[in-house]
Parts: structure tokens; sequence; C-alpha cells
């Protein structure tokens, strides 16, 4: 005679032990700008700073659920290591109402000098991601002729097409640099430049590569570069505020 079944144990999903973290209960939305030597932090070594900037400012933030909970932080296109901007965006969700102004001064104290928080805003609406269409990028260009800068710029928009290659983890891919391309302006030896937003990303690392390409144009230092504003693209090619819908 054959054993009787041994009954199946149920399985059961396991729980974090403890009450859930406290709801979110107010968003602030934040522009802070990487400056001078601080523009080689890398993104992660940013988020690191600023998660360790959250807790000395003893700002109360809500955290995910789970058994590995994360404070509610979420960030919209970072500037590439060692490029300054004036213009990062990221939201943070508290468990607590704040002033943002207390707020943004207690993390912009509590963060070296050069990651500075320039305002911190409450979250009126929705959408944040979609209000970022394009970005503004000033390129210097110390040492070149103002004329070669000038030249090499019209060609570049002359083009129909500047493919180039730009190494990633997968091997080097092949992507358009002018496609994205707005508005590309020289000014003696700065470039301005606006570029939309899109997969992949052109970033301006790749328009000097095609103006290199279609040019000949090649610094003899390494160029100066800042992200300017970040926002929605309008007729006119300038870009909207990403948090004047917030200020009210």
């Amino acid at each position: 005679m054959s054993a009787p079944a041994t009954p199946r144990r149920q399985s059961r999903q396991r729980e974090p032990d403890g009450p859930p973290p406290p709801p979110v209960v107010q968003r602030l939305r934040l522009r802070y700008a990487k400056r001078g030597r601080l523009r080689f932090t890398s993104h992660r070594d940013f988020a690191r700073a600023f998660e360790r900037a959250l807790r000395r400012a003893e700002v109360p933030m809500g955290y995910s659920a789970g058994f590995s909970p994360h404070p509610k932080i979420s960030y919209l296109g970072a500037a590439p290591t060692g490029v300054a901007s004036e213009a990062e965006y990221l939201e943070i969700g508290l468990a607590e109402h704040r002033d943002p102004e207390a707020v943004r001064a207690a993390l912009d104290a509590c963060l070296p000098a050069g990651l500075d928080i320039e305002e911190a805003v409450p979250a009126m609406t929705g959408g944040f991601a979609e209000r970022i269409e394009a970005s503004h990028w000033r390129i210097e260009l110390a040492g070149l002729d103002p004329e070669a800068v000038a030249g090499a710029v019209a060609a570049f928009l002359a083009a129909d097409a500047v493919a180039v290659q730009r190494m990633t983890k997968n091997g080097n891919r092949t992507i358009d640099a002018r496609a994205a391309v707005v508005t590309l302006l020289a000014g003696g030896t700065t470039v301005d430049l606006v570029v939309r937003l899109t997969t992949p990303a052109v970033r301006p690392d790749d328009v000097l590569a095609g103006l290199r390409d279609v040019a000949g144009l090649e610094p003899s230092l390494p160029p100066q570069v800042t992200r300017l504003a970040q926002g929605r693209l309008l007729v006119d090619g300038s870009l909207s505020d990403p948090l004047a819908d917030d200020r009210g």
C-alpha cells in the first residue's frame, strides 16, 4: 500500500517586519547646480551626497515599501560627469509638510560648495518629466580661432546628417548628432547649443565630435561645457522654466 500523500504547505509571501512607511503628504521640486570642480561629480556620487544631506538636514522623507526601503526621490535627466550645470532637477516626497525654502536652505548647508540647491517649490501639478523637452548648453572652446569655430558651425548646420560614434557598454554605436540640434550659434570661441531630448540622447560631446568630423575642429584645450537650462521647447527656440507652473 502506498504511503498517504503529504499535504502541501501553503506558501506565504514574506512581509517586512514593522509598520509600513508613512504616506507621502507633500512633494517638493528642486533645482540644483553643479559648479567648479564639482562638475566632475557623477550622478551616482551626487545621489549618495544628496541622501546624506537629507539625513543630516532631518528632512522627513517618504520611503518605498518592502525589504529595502528607499527615499522617494525622482531625478530628471542628470548632466554627464565633467559637465557643469545651472539647471538640474529632482523631486522628493515628504512624509510631513515642510516650508520649501527651509528645506532648500537646510539641504544646501549640508552639501559641499559647488553642489548648490538653488530653488525648492511645492509640486502643484503632475507631469513634471513631460516639461523637459530640450536642453540649452554653452560650450567654451578656448584656444581656437573664432573664424574656424564659425565655419565649423556653419558646416554642421548645412549637413543633412552628422553620424558620430559613441562608445557604449554594448560597443560602438552610430548616432546622428545633427537630427536633435535645434539651434547652434557661434560667438567668438563660445558655442550655444539647444538640443531636443531624444533616444538615444544627443550630448554636447556628440556635437563636438560632429564639428570635428565635418570641419576638422579640434580644440587644443578641454572644452568647458555648462547646461544653462532645461524645459519645454518654445516656438522661438527658447526653453520654458520647468518650475513656473509650481510657483503659483
